[in-house]
């Protein structure tokens, strides 16, 4: 046998070999290798504090003459009976929430409510600006660059809740670039015309690029939810909580960082549990704010997948 032969040879049984081992895993290839190449093409900068801006009342008015204050609080991917109030509660009522049902109760609480979109981001439009999604051509919610395709590598599980069914034309525009045009009035930019501050906190998912972000959009401040960890992976007080038979669930895992931004800016690190962090940043705004109306539109990740606990509460 020629040496060329043989080459020939070696090198068929080395690609089958690889080939045998790389194709099985290719999925956890494929993740890993999109996991190490986001976090060098968007480093995480550390914790940094926020100074909310303070002011009075453009009319000087007195507080009993004052606008009222607003305070927007919208949940991710809570139904209405995981509440304690709506119907026992998530998991047999062994996950109380003491604090939504108050308000319930000394508020007035709506039995019918009716989502302008059956997807995330375009309701999330709807409730900014008023109008359906599809008045202005935002009906898809935007993910990132090659999720869906991703998604696709997954084997099939027997547990999957639905099909991946990818929207090519949304697929082709940039992810920053996705979202409700700049030239949609919102609900912050409304109430600015009123007279009101208005800030905005937590997660956004209506475009970031093209005057599209929420500090372009009417929000005088916004502090947003640039990934979507509520916790690095391996911090020490953290329980995860991964969902292999959800492809989606696969990605987030891999491609998202324990990250925000202020205002645009650079992202940073938290201080602690995500949740937990922005509600502590919303009573800093109410507190900055105590001398003027102020629209505050908080938008909780919570009870978003990837499903991540703090160990104290987990135990």
């Amino acid at each position: 046998m020629t040496r060329s032969k043989k080459w020939l040879i070696g090198s068929i049984i080395t690609l089958v070999a690889l080939g045998l081992v790389v194709y099985p895993n290719r999925e956890s290839i494929v993740l890993n290798t999109l996991s190490f190449a986001l976090k060098q093409l968007r480093p995480v900068g550390a914790f940094q504090e926020i100074a909310w801006s303070t002011g009075t009342d453009p009319q000087g008015r007195s507080p009993a003459k004052r606008l009222p204050n607003i305070v927007l609080i919208l949940a991710d991917d809570l139904g209405w009976n995981d509440l304690t109030f709506g119907g026992g509660g998530v998991a047999g009522g062994t996950v109380p929430t003491p604090n939504i049902d108050s308000i319930a109760r000394q508020g007035v609480n709506f039995t019918n409510g009716y989502a302008a979109n059956g997807t995330c981001a375009p309701s999330r439009a709807a409730i900014m600006s008023g109008r359906y999604g599809t008045r202005f051509g935002f009906e898809f919610t935007p993910t990132p660059p090659g999720m869906m395709q991703l998604a696709g590598l997954v084997p099939r599980d027997p547990r999957r809740l639905r099909e991946i069914i990818p929207i090519r034309d949304a697929e082709s525009v940039f992810y920053d670039d996705m979202g409700m045009p700049a030239s949609e009035i919102t609900l912050a930019e409304l109430l600015a015309d009123a007279g009101y501050h208005t800030a905005h906190i937590g997660k956004w998912h209506l475009g970031r690029a093209n005057g599209m972000g929420a500090h372009m959009q009417g929000f005088d401040e916004s502090l947003l939810m640039f990934s979507g960890l509520y916790l690095p992976q391996d911090h020490p007080d953290v329980v995860n909580s991964k969902q292999e038979f959800d492809p989606i669930d696969r990605f987030l895992w891999a491609a998202m960082d324990f990250a925000v931004s202020f205002n645009g800016g650079e992202p940073f690190a938290p201080d602690r549990y995500l949740t937990d962090y922005f509600t502590a940043q919303a009573v800093a705004v109410i507190e900055a704010n105590r001398d003027r109306p102020f629209f505050l539109y908080l938008a909780h990740w919570a009870a978003h997948t990837p499903l991540q606990a703090t160990r104290e509460d987990y135990e």
